[in-house]
């Protein structure tokens, strides 16, 4: 009963984490079915947890970083890290991956779609499991923590609160690069298992209607969901020129994605 209603404290301490785990849930059982989604999360909360685990012992891969515990009792934890923070890494991951994914994968043969229509593309293992997409996810991965990270850190100056610390502050307001490649090694490690086994999974996915596009664009919609909340979290607090500089980082990967969305392809036939 203990463990239930510190769960409970957990949801009501950090609603919009919730509220991104659910969005999760639903873009990603629509994209690729339950079987895949909870090997999906669970690979990726397995390899966070265990990498935050290290980090915070050996400053491996993250470098060195330290929960300062101010929440215990109001949130919940497993060990030293709190249980919200090691799960926001799997519904992140998944997002990256839907933008890499609607970015990358070709149109699919046969299909024309008349107007500015999005394409219709194809989903085939091949393609969803190339090496390109696993580049493009890793690098969306660690790119939005570039935003997330920043703001964080100043959690005392909003709902977060002050929940961890870096001893040796980094040069990305406050933040150490290792940070950002540590973030690289989880998605890449997560991707090479959870891509390992799609390849070896027997459930069909999901049926597809009317378009993969429409069941990726959740998943982008989770990523741009998390970037303008800490984006605004971050303007909120008066921290104009590290929103500012989260914002621009953006402009280039959000011309490419409405380009491709709106601009005709070619269609093979």
């Amino acid at each position: 009963m203990e463990f239930f209603f510190l769960f409970l404290k957990t949801i009501w301490f950090r609603p919009y984490v919730f509220a991104f785990l659910a969005a999760f849930l639903i873009s990603a059982v629509a994209l690729i079915g339950w079987p895949r989604t909870w090997r999906f999360w669970l690979i990726s909360w397995i390899t966070a947890f265990s990498c935050e685990y290290s980090s915070t012992r050996t400053g491996i891969p993250f470098g060195w970083y330290h929960y300062n515990g101010s929440t215990i009792g109001q949130e919940l934890y497993i060990s030293n890290i709190p249980f919200m923070d090691s799960i926001s890494f799997s519904f992140l991951l998944f997002a990256s991956y839907c933008l890499a994914l609607l970015l990358l994968l070709p149109v699919a043969p046969g299909h024309q779609e008349p107007g500015l229509r999005p394409p219709r593309l194809s989903f085939a293992l091949r393609e969803r499991t190339s090496w390109q997409v696993f580049i493009l996810t890793v690098l969306f991965f660690a790119f939005i923590d570039m935003v997330i990270d920043p703001v964080a850190l100043r959690g005392d100056r909003w709902f977060l609160g002050k929940i961890y610390y870096y001893p040796d502050p980094g040069v990305h307001y406050g933040v150490p690069m290792a940070n950002y490649a540590g973030w690289a090694v989880v998605g890449a490690i997560s991707l090479l298992i959870y891509f390992a086994l799609d390849r070896r999974l027997s459930q069909p996915l999901p049926a597809h209607l009317p378009l993969t596009t429409h069941r990726l664009l959740l998943g982008v919609g989770l990523y741009y969901g998390v970037l303008l909340f800490n984006l605004a979290v971050t303007f909120w607090i008066g921290e104009t020129l590290q929103g500012t500089t989260g914002l621009l980082m953006y402009v280039p990967v959000t011309a490419l994605l409405l380009l491709r969305l709106l601009t005709p392809a070619t269609r093979s036939t």
